[in-house]
């Protein structure tokens, strides 16, 4: 994570900032626009326990949004090994900074 900047602005000769405003950007513009029925985008939203993941935990799930503010997790996605075993790790990671700050959330 913290060499993903220095990764950006070697590869593109620019600044990761114009890349997170742009992602941003289409973050938000993903959010207030209709998915269309055979595509989706990720979003880092409270998990409902899908793909295995702890309800309530932050996380980037494939997501359609209705174009009025509402989103659904897009289900069934099948995820290769080395996915899965990324994905396995963030989750305990989360996990892990979860319990350093959850007496903050009482």
């Amino acid at each position: 994570m913290q060499q993903r900047g220095a990764a950006i602005i070697m590869a593109r000769g620019l600044s990761s900032a114009a890349s997170a405003a742009n992602a941003a950007l289409d973050h938000v513009k993903s959010s207030l626009t209709q998915t269309p029925e055979d595509d989706w985008f990720s979003a880092a939203i409270p998990s409902d326990g899908s793909y295995g993941i702890d309800e309530g935990l932050l996380f980037s799930f494939p997501v359609r949004s209705d174009g009025h503010g509402n989103y659904e997790i897009v289900q069934g996605l099948e995820w290769s090994d080395f996915a899965k075993d990324k994905i396995a790790k963030t989750t305990e990671e989360l996990r892990h900074e979860k319990s350093v700050v959850e007496n903050l959330l009482k």
